[in-house]
């Protein structure tokens, strides 16, 4: 079984002195449930002070983009919680003041777009700029962290999902991010990472035989944290990615999608394309709330079927593109504000590129596909592979 950083916390924190802080969400707890503020609270007692929340607060219970929490007092554990997707996503000098450490503690899921990851990079900065120490409690990457997928971003499509030049799928724990922003980036904080033991790469989240509790209200379960590599980008289109079902980001589709009779043709697009492990199924469904909120949508659900061969961003970027061309004018690209970006297209923030739409838009090839990918790959796996831990 794997241990969590928040457990090695235990048996590793005497020469954590002085005030903490601790960065937190619904799903920072520990092997029984006990979540990670009365895990910290009883390791340092009144010296922590402060508690932080990432996007979809301290509770998960905060739906997508652009809805924020705010700052509270937590009545039960008698702490102020400052929201870190609120009117800011950086933490101030004053939030920042009276803490010696930051405990960053987030079930991050492995994907660019997952905000967690940035929330971590700002915190990172402005520790670095006020003098505070940053202790990475590191937790499993769900998805794996061998597989890389998707294009790495351009810098040109920076948001508040994607600060970083990452592929979409980039294999890398909580820790090890940190590590690429000190090393790569240039956030030079005093880091800390207190590791996990027993986590391998290879290892899906399951086999880690950790509780899991869902980090953000649309992600119940570990299996989904796979199909959201793919299906989180038709956020980008007036394609329903499923909120307000019960299978949301697994199950996708639109009013005017005829599914049965375009079924076939995916079949065999996936099967040309060499995409595999899983199972594409017709189903009709009616969200109740956000796209197309009270009616029928037809599309599909993704089953998987085979984990390690299994590719999300693949399959979300073909399904996206045989979309586009089977709806024609009944398909449409999100339009601005989006992640607070007023001016370039949500689709292209989310793909970190203009180049992944226009082969959309001029039906291009597997091959062309995988050449956007490929573009600038070698450089980040070498710089990913000078930061591993595991």
């Amino acid at each position: 079984m794997t241990t969590t950083g928040l457990e090695s916390l235990k048996k590793n924190h005497a020469d954590i002195k002085g005030n903490v802080g601790y960065l937190c969400h619904a799903a920072s707890i520990d092997s029984n449930y006990n979540h990670g503020i009365d895990v910290v609270k009883s390791i340092f007692g009144s010296r922590l002070k402060k508690l932080f929340s990432p996007q979809h607060g301290l509770f998960a219970d905060v739906q997508d983009n652009m809805v924020e929490s705010d700052h509270f007092h937590h009545k039960h554990y008698d702490l102020p919680v400052y929201s870190l997707y609120s009117d800011t996503r950086k933490p101030t000098k004053k939030m920042l003041e009276g803490l010696d450490h930051v405990l960053i503690d987030l079930q991050d899921v492995g994907t660019r777009v997952y905000t967690y990851i940035y929330t971590m990079t700002y915190m990172m900065e402005a520790c670095a700029e006020n003098d505070v120490e940053v202790i990475i409690l590191d937790r499993p990457n769900p998805i794996g962290g061998e597989k890389i997928e998707g294009n790495i971003l351009d810098p040109t499509y920076q948001s508040f999902v994607g600060r970083h030049e990452l592929p979409m799928r980039h294999g890398m724990t909580m820790g090890e991010v940190a590590q690429m922003a000190k090393k790569h980036w240039k956030i030079d904080c005093d880091l800390r990472i207190i590791e996990m033991q027993g986590w391998q790469r290879d290892q899906f989240f399951w086999d880690t035989k950790l509780p899991w509790v869902l980090p953000s209200p649309n992600l119940p379960n570990p299996e989904t944290a796979f199909s959201f590599v793919g299906s989180v980008l038709f956020e980008g289109t007036n394609i329903s990615e499923g909120r307000g079902t019960t299978k949301s980001l697994e199950t996708i589709g639109h009013p005017g999608i005829l599914n049965y009779d375009l079924h076939p043709q995916l079949l065999k697009t996936f099967e040309s394309a060499g995409l595999t492990g899983l199972i594409l199924r017709p189903v009709s469904f009616m969200p109740t709330f956000q796209k197309h909120a009270g009616q029928v949508c037809h599309g599909y659900q993704i089953h998987v079927t085979d984990y390690k061969d299994f590719s999300p961003w693949s399959v979300g970027q073909v399904l996206c593109r045989e979309f586009f061309h089977h709806l024609g004018r009944d398909f449409q690209w999100k339009q601005p504000p989006y992640e607070y970006e007023e001016e370039l297209l949500p689709i292209d923030i989310l793909n970190g590129t203009d180049l992944v739409r226009r082969w959309v838009e001029s039906n291009g090839s597997i091959d062309e596909l995988k050449t956007i990918e490929n573009v600038g790959m070698s450089d980040f796996l070498d710089k990913r592979a000078e930061i591993l831990i595991y």
